[in-house]
């Protein structure tokens, strides 16, 4: 079984931005993707994410160039960085330090964790949703945005998120609606204006959807309030973006504290959780502002305490029968 000074669980940006600074601090690390629910490519969220204009460093480029970027700096510090595609299913402590299982069959043990697990897409609640799911129901817009090439289609949320995917939509079906039950959206700056220019895109707004209807595949959608003197739009798909929830279940499941929302509490100067060893980082922890750079600064500032941690401390990592053992001669 291989000893690691640090295992990273979440493969998206956040967690191979962790990985290149552990490689810098020369800590023998291991980052183990995908991510839980979603199971998304080492990459994580992002690589869904069309343009990126909001990274410092770059004026314009891809969710897969920033993630490809990221992850071949991390791998520059091989053989002290290791990326495994696997799905880590528990973490256990044991004595001073962690054994990590993956739904691979393989085990491995760390003297710290970084949790950098993320978020998982909020699925829409209405009635028809789960029915027409992936049959005119969706959830990426850059996954499946071909598929309405002049057709009509609805984003349900106001947040930026939605006015991102609204935009890309528009680039492929002949009209976008976004309906939203605020008084208005939300999107950046930049992005409302470019709503506002699109003559593709019409906002509705203080406006639930009732129902989701179809046949064979979506083709309507019941509002709660009329919308140029009817309750019923036509078209072909509706795409969520109403949010996402984090993915802490393996933290609960280690003991560590969450809030409300089932966010990882963390402390914000040094990204350390209620227990000794165990830090956390990015869209998965108590930050209200979630953006990727944000997330790959938490990791940075957790992989340093961590290595703060592992050098004031006289870790031993034993396995659990070496753990057994020891006990049965004490």
């Amino acid at each position: 079984m291989q000893t690691y000074d640090m295992i990273i669980i979440g493969a998206g940006v956040t967690g191979m931005a962790s990985a290149m600074y552990a490689g810098r601090l020369g800590l023998k690390t291991l980052v183990i993707g995908t991510n839980s629910a979603n199971e998304l490519p080492i990459g994580g969220v992002i690589t869904l994410t069309e343009v990126v204009e909001n990274y410092p460093g770059f004026i314009r480029l891809t969710g897969p160039e920033l993630a490809e970027n990221i992850r071949k700096h991390a791998l520059d510090y091989k053989p002290l960085v290791e990326i495994k595609e696997d799905l880590v299913l528990d973490v256990k402590k044991h004595g001073d330090c962690f054994t990590v299982a993956t739904r691979s069959g393989k085990k491995y043990i760390s003297k710290t964790i970084l949790l950098a697990t993320g978020t998982k897409w909020r699925k829409l609640p209405m009635k028809g949703a789960r029915e027409y799911e992936s049959k005119g129901v969706h959830y990426c817009a850059l996954c499946d945005a071909a598929l309405f090439r002049n057709k009509t289609v609805a984003i349900i949320g106001g947040s930026d998120s939605a006015a991102k995917e609204a935009l890309l939509l528009a680039e492929h079906a002949k009209k976008v609606y976004i309906i939203y039950r605020g008084d208005e959206i939300r999107p950046e700056p930049i992005n409302g204006e470019r709503i506002k220019r699109n003559k593709k895109i019409t906002v509705i707004t203080k406006t639930n959807i009732k129902e989701i209807k179809g046949e064979k595949f979506v083709n309507q959608i019941i509002l709660d309030n009329k919308f140029q003197g009817s309750n019923i739009i036509k078209l072909d798909g509706v795409f969520g973006a109403i949010g996402s929830d984090p993915l802490s279940g393996l933290a609960k499941k280690l003991g560590v504290n969450i809030n409300e929302k089932n966010e990882i509490l963390i402390d914000h100067r040094n990204s350390k959780t209620n227990i000794n060893g165990v830090f956390a980082a990015g869209d998965v922890v108590d930050t209200e502002f979630k953006q990727a750079i944000t997330g790959v600064a938490e990791g940075v500032t957790a992989t340093y305490s961590a290595y703060k941690y592992i050098n004031e401390n006289a870790l031993i990592c034993l396995t659990e029968d070496e753990l057994i053992k020891k006990s049965k001669k004490k």
